[in-house]
């Protein structure tokens, strides 16, 4: 693996490892998509069968909630463990135990012996596993790269990432319509073995100097400090925070509340509305790929602008065309302003701090995420889903701008580099 100061010249992009990388992790996100979807169908029917259809929205959070507190406790050790030890053992150990979880499910679908307090168990269980995945996968992608194509990685990543939703819900909607939900957890199960290969074939990271080194060794504190002090990282973590809040929900956690209740979809349907959310993804995606640094901060105000407007288009739909379009319109606002958060955000964090930034951009979904989706969930029992989309688009575009008004500012037309 080249040293992330190697010249253009010394080495090309995509590289062996990189490239490596991004295949194995394509096939297991897809995977996880699979369960995604399949996980937001199978709570909306155990819900019934437990006879808790009254609280239906809350349920459909609580998971997310179960996983979020637990990594909200973990997230600074694991951010720590990312800096200090050999990420692609991390990220093994951590594939080993979501195949276990995704087999357990799978099996409990398989016999009808699933009950909603095994999602929340699982989900909890889940969320260890991703306090220690998540920093480690996050500080990973810059290392496989040269300092001057870190920014082109991560949108690589991000690309992978929301690809994967193109095929992932639509191929899960087509399995829990013909086979049944099981067969999603097991093949999620099986597309972890991908990444875990392509794991074995990294190389180590390459030493630092001894200054780097020993503050690898750092506490978990240093990765908030740096964000706190550096003002354009605050202002992306800020934005990263207001999407979670208003946004996320909505595409993660409500999704097929709306799509079976207030569109009457069937599963099949819902994975084409994950779909247009995927495309819209991976379209947000290219556009920072293409987009000169001097235009973020004018794509960063238009990916709220867009997204605020999907939100009310999304409240009025009244059928699946309106309603996919609305959320391809959403996923383009939306992956455009994170996908450029994060890459600032990374680009202005220093190589030994990496793994404890990368948890602290990463509590700004992960542990905001619970909290805002029992509260929509709650929210949705008591004035319906199509008013609280409504209401979030109102929020979103408030804080959001005065966001950028107050810290958003600092981040100049220029590519952000640490300081």
């Amino acid at each position: 693996m080249s040293s992330p100061s190697a010249s253009p010249a010394a080495e090309r992009f995509p590289n062996g490892p990189f490239t490596r990388y991004m295949i194995g992790e394509g096939i297991s996100m897809t995977g996880t998509w699979m369960q995604g979807m399949a996980l937001g169908w199978v709570m909306t029917e155990v819900v019934v069968r437990d006879g808790l259809q009254s609280y239906e929205g809350l349920l459909q959070a609580a998971p997310h909630l179960a996983s979020g507190l637990v990594m909200l406790a973990l997230f600074r050790l694991g951010g720590a463990y990312a800096d200090r030890h050999d990420k692609r053992f991390i990220l093994q150990v951590c594939q080993l135990a979501q195949i276990g979880f995704a087999l357990a499910i799978g099996k409990l679908v398989a016999h009808g012996a699933l009950h909603t307090w095994h999602l929340i168990v699982a989900a909890a269980l889940l969320g260890v596993s991703s306090s220690f995945e998540m920093p480690a996968a996050a500080a990973i992608v810059p290392e496989l790269v040269a300092k001057e194509n870190v920014a082109k990685a991560i949108s690589v990543d991000r690309a992978v990432f929301h690809a994967t939703r193109l095929v992932g819900p639509a191929a899960a909607g087509y399995l829990v319509g013909r086979y049944g939900a099981e067969w999603a957890f097991y093949l999620n199960a099986a597309s972890f073995v991908a990444l875990m290969i392509a794991l074995a074939t990294l190389p180590r990271r390459p030493q630092g100097t001894a200054e780097e080194e020993q503050k690898r060794q750092g506490g978990a504190g240093e990765g908030f400090r740096h964000v706190r002090q550096d003002k354009p990282s605050l202002a992306m973590v800020a934005l990263l925070a207001t999407n979670t809040l208003f946004v996320f929900p909505v595409i993660i956690v409500l999704l097929p509340l709306y799509a079976k209740n207030d569109l009457h979809a069937s599963p099949q349907q819902m994975g084409l509305l994950m779909l247009c959310s995927g495309a819209g993804s991976v379209s947000g995606s290219l556009l920072i790929m293409a987009l000169r640094p001097s235009l973020r901060r004018l794509a960063i105000l238009t990916g709220m602008v867009l997204a605020c407007g999907a939100l009310v288009s999304l409240s009025q739909a009244n059928g699946l065309v309106w309603a996919g379009a609305s959320l391809v319109c959403l996923a383009v606002g939306v992956s455009t302003l994170v996908g450029l958060a994060n890459t600032i955000v990374q680009e202005r964090s220093p190589a030994e701090l990496r793994g404890r930034v990368s948890a602290v951009a990463g509590l700004s979904f992960f542990g905001f995420l619970p909290f805002a989706a029992i509260i929509m969930g709650w929210m949705t029992d008591l004035f319906k889903l199509r008013n609280v989309l409504l209401g979030s688009s109102i929020c979103y575009a408030v804080i959001g701008f005065l966001v950028m008004l107050t810290v958003g500012s600092k981040v100049t037309g220029e590519r952000e580099t640490a300081e």
